[in-house]
């Protein structure tokens, strides 16, 4: 085989392995938004219409598949988070929007919900890049609409975060009372300037 040929098979081979890649990823969000975690490395191969030792070739256990499928949607909040900022519009209501459009995102997965409620370490690390540009980013726009006077001052961009993890923690439940619209909007009414809920030092109420 001369070099040329040597050379257009391995274009090849590492475009097939992209496209599987890619099969693998959108096969696992389809299976993981319908079955959660319970879902298995063999479902998703039956879904991507691929053996299993090919999903294995590109994530090794079930965790580092789930880890990527998080970073993608780091990446998509990212993405969203970019979007907001060079928005016009009053400063908290963009934030707002914000919230609300990556909380639907969420929404419609079920594998992201399991992981943003706390599933393990390795998800957040495997996305740490992502986080920490998505909460320069929620600074910038924190520190925007608290400047507009619109948003209540003692509020850090690392409380987002966790306030929306809250937030999708309910998305998993279908009990009466458990309506992530309505929790979300309660959040979104307390990061108000004017909100009542506050908490001192030792983070009691006050």
């Amino acid at each position: 085989m001369s070099t040329t040929e040597q050379t257009d098979t391995t274009r090849q081979l590492r475009a097939d392995a992209r496209r599987n890649r890619r099969r693998i990823l959108d096969a696992a969000a389809e299976v993981f938004a319908e079955q959660g975690a319970e879902a298995q490395i063999d479902d998703v191969a039956r879904r991507a219409d691929l053996g299993v030792g090919t999903i294995y070739r590109h994530f090794p256990t079930k965790e580092a598949l789930v880890a990527e499928l998080v970073r993608q949607k780091f990446v998509a909040f990212v993405e969203h988070a970019r979007e907001a900022l060079a928005q016009d519009g009053e400063p908290f209501d963009v934030l707002a929007a914000l919230l609300r459009r990556n909380a639907a995102f969420c929404s419609r997965d079920a594998a992201v919900q399991h992981a943003l409620s706390g599933s393990g370490e390795a998800l957040w690390t495997n996305a740490e890049s992502e986080i920490q540009e998505l909460l320069g980013i929620t600074h910038e726009l924190v520190t925007r609409a608290q400047a507009a006077g619109t948003m209540r001052p003692d509020v850090s961009a690392s409380d987002i975060p966790m306030l929306m993890c809250g937030v999708s923690a309910t998305m998993a439940h279908d009990f009466p009372g458990f309506d992530w619209h309505r929790h979300l909007e309660l959040v979104i009414d307390m990061l108000r300037a004017g909100g009542h809920i506050g908490v001192d030092a030792d983070g009691r109420e006050n």
